[in-house]
């Protein structure tokens, strides 16, 4: 039986969509394509369809466990109901580090852009400056309400979409369809390493779960919103490489390939543009974690597997005010220090087990739920979970030795804090029934 929820149902159908759009789109699509170009070609726009086919499995499989719950949570609840609550505190903690992680590197990638559009902010006491004021802004805002937070984020979505939907619009009667067509395909030994570096840009989604709690409609909004921007993003992504396959020049080796591109199509307005596009995509980034982020240690927190502290809601506003503070702090540590690099070779090795953890648990959730009515079921039975299962190991696999030992580390951490919070006594109205 899921708790009574705390937090008010505030987020549209639209504002889920918003958050794993956000989620998806960050800095990757700025960043990915010349280097994709360098290692697959023409083929290259290939890759990415292939890769978001892939990636469908893992979505649709989070679909399904979406459709059987009304709770704040996502991964730590699909989790917990599964395997138990030491099963559900490591998903959910794993995946939460990625995000504090991403968040503070986010946050630097934010003032680097800022830099090109105004002079001063990317370095020195400027870059700090700027930092503190993009942490005070996102905290603030979410503190403050749900309604206010997702405002922010669904606004810097549109931001977000214009130019990149500007630059397809510019760059897509550049494309030389028989050029993508007429590609050799890649020997399967390189086309793995590249499927490694393309599947960054399809990980995110999941934070459109996380605060379901929060949403009008969850088990019916949720997997339509995952399914619509996986498909919108995948076309995006598809499109926005064909045009830099047919526009780049041959070899070139660039940090900023859509922006370098639209220098190319339009000249130094276009990459103007595409400048400021970049700086507003990694701000709606920002806004969609500072979103979901803290909603996963209130969930935690409120299934006793962090301090009561942290499943705190504010009365007016109805928010997880401490742990979107707690958020907030941790983040602007990291981003001022520097010393999240470190733990940014692990982020995305924690999602992918985070993912695993979610689709194994899907066969026991479909037997829990069987009884139930769910807006939401798989075709095919387990084929597809199985897939995303094997997918979410074979990618798990490629990373280093070191990611895995950190991994560890972090795992170990998080049973100490487990064990240490389950001594504490917490209050009994935390297990009251949910109601709809």
């Amino acid at each position: 039986m899921e708790r009574r929820e705390q937090l008010r149902r505030e987020i549209s159908r639209f504002g889920l969509a918003a958050l794993a759009i956000n989620g998806l789109i960050g800095a990757g699509i700025f960043a990915l394509p010349a280097a994709v170009i360098q290692q697959a070609g023409a083929f290259s726009p290939a890759v990415f369809a292939i890769c978001g086919v892939l990636m469908l499995t893992v979505v649709l499989s989070f679909a399904q466990a979406a459709s059987y719950f009304r709770g704040t949570g996502g991964p730590v609840l699909y989790a917990k109901t599964a395997f138990g609550s030491f099963v559900g505190f490591q998903t959910g903690w794993l995946l939460y580090i990625g995000r504090v992680t991403a968040l503070a590197a986010n946050s630097n990638a934010l003032v680097n852009y800022g830099g090109l559009l105004w002079d001063g902010l990317a370095e020195g006491f400027g870059r700090a400056l700027g930092i503190v004021v993009c942490f005070v802004f996102f905290t603030t805002v979410n503190t403050v309400g749900v309604r206010r937070g997702m405002a922010a984020t669904n606004f810097l979505t549109i931001l977000k979409l214009l130019p990149l939907l500007l630059f397809i619009a510019v760059g897509i009667s550049y494309i030389k369809p028989q050029e993508i067509v007429g590609a050799a395909p890649l020997p399967v030994g390189t086309l793995a390493g590249t499927l490694l570096l393309v599947v960054y840009a399809f990980v995110g989604f999941e934070g459109a779960v996380v605060p379901a709690g929060e949403s009008k409609s969850p088990r019916l909004d949720i997997p339509r919103a995952l399914l619509l921007t996986l498909g919108f993003t995948g076309v995006l992504y598809i499109i926005i490489q064909a045009i830099c396959v047919a526009v780049l020049p041959e070899g070139t080796a660039t940090q900023t390939p859509v922006a370098d591109v639209a220098r190319l199509m339009v000249g130094a307005p276009g990459a103007w543009i595409m400048t400021l596009a970049a700086f507003l995509s990694i701000a709606g980034n920002i806004s969609s974690i500072m979103v979901t982020a803290p909603r996963m240690t209130y969930a935690m927190a409120r299934d006793k597997t962090l301090p009561i502290w942290f499943a705190k809601v504010h009365q007016s506003h109805q928010t997880p005010t401490t742990s979107i503070i707690f958020l907030g702090v941790v983040g602007l540590a990291l981003a001022l220090t520097g010393t999240f690099v470190w733990l940014a070779i692990m982020s995305s090795l924690a999602r992918l087990i985070g993912y695993g953890v979610c689709v194994a648990a899907l066969p026991k959730l479909k037997k829990k739920f069987a009884a139930g009515a769910t807006a939401f079921n798989l075709p095919g039975g387990l084929l597809i979970p199985a897939i995303a299962l094997l997918l979410c190991v074979w990618l798990a696999a490629q990373a280093d030795a070191r990611s895995w030992g950190m991994t560890a580390a972090f795992m170990v951490a998080g049973t100490v804090l487990y064990l240490a919070t389950r001594k504490i006594p917490v209050s009994k109205n935390m297990d009251a029934p949910c109601k709809d």
